[in-house]
């Protein structure tokens, strides 16, 4: 029987050790329906835009005039455009130029302002003072219209879109991450580190940063959504992808003229960004939930 504790401790040491926070916020989020219906949907249309070479039926910028406008059927599974291209392959196609918008933008979001607000919250003065105001004017304008002005002053194209989106969304994160280190940075741990001599840096990126990459985190999966809305929209204004490269926002803004006669057009392009968009909202809300440090 002794022989056998000693093996018994190290099992019950290992299972300890293996229940960390990653491990336990991941379990909380599994419990989650939407969020993982979220997460399956946003798996596949990945997927589905890694793999758009292979999925897609025909090729998206290819012209056919014979089949204008046909109704999806079983060679057509989501009908023909104006121009006679296949709807299912543009759709599919489509993904990659949202998807990658969406992630793209608000990394550069995320990358800009992330640190300017951790910088703006710990060094606080005239630093502080600068830059809160000049968040507060960014935010004071519309995000679509910032968005949008952006753009046109860059060009038409998804990249410089991306730019727009990204330094659009920026101030939402600068506000975000000086308001988490404001409350982190007085708590005993950063205190305590202080007072054995560590620099400034290292506190910042050691032991503050860390603590507040959760709400980052949340409101990123949750700006991507917004950011896939974005692109749409100035996809939809002729600023985004360019014809005839496939983007749903451009996709709906051709199907508008077409809408009694040709409604799938429009219905196909629509639904994908709903699902999308919904998805990275049930995501973040399960993210949201699952970081919780207060939730058990």
């Amino acid at each position: 029987m002794t022989t056998l504790e000693p093996a018994a401790d190290d099992v019950a040491e290992r299972a300890v050790s293996s229940d960390t926070p990653t491990r336990r916020a991941w379990m909380r989020l599994r419990r989650r329906k939407s969020a993982m219906l979220g997460l399956i949907v946003l798996v596949l249309l990945i997927a589905m835009a890694v793999m758009a070479p292979w999925i897609a039926s025909f090729d998206p910028a290819k012209q056919n005039y014979i089949a204008v406008r046909k109704a999806p059927s079983a060679l057509y599974w989501f009908g023909t455009d104006e121009s006679g291209r296949d709807m299912f392959s543009r759709v599919v196609f489509g993904a990659r130029s949202s998807l990658l918008a969406g992630l793209v933008s608000i990394a550069i979001a995320l990358g800009l302002g992330m640190p300017i607000g951790l910088l703006s919250a710990y060094r606080g003065g005239w630093v502080d003072t600068v830059i809160s105001r000049f968040t507060d004017a960014m935010l004071a304008v519309p995000f679509l219209i910032l968005a949008i002005a952006l753009a046109a002053f860059l060009g038409p194209s998804l990249t410089n879109a991306m730019i727009a989106i990204g330094v659009t969304a920026m101030p939402i994160f600068i506000r975000l991450t000086r308001g988490q280190v404001m409350s982190v940075k007085v708590e005993d741990y950063v205190e305590a580190a202080r007072a054995v001599g560590n620099p400034a840096y290292r506190i910042a990126f050691r032991h503050i940063l860390p603590n507040i990459l959760p709400a980052l985190l949340v409101q990123a999966t949750l700006s991507i959504a917004m950011a896939i809305i974005a692109e749409a929209s100035l996809s939809f204004l002729g600023l985004g992808q360019q014809p005839p490269a496939p983007s749903w926002g451009s996709m709906l803004n051709t199907a508008q003229r077409f809408l009694t006669q040709a409604p799938w057009m429009a219905l196909y392009p629509g639904l994908a960004i709903f699902l999308t968009v919904l998805s990275f909202n049930l995501l973040g809300d399960g993210l949201r939930d699952a970081l919780d440090p207060k939730e058990r």
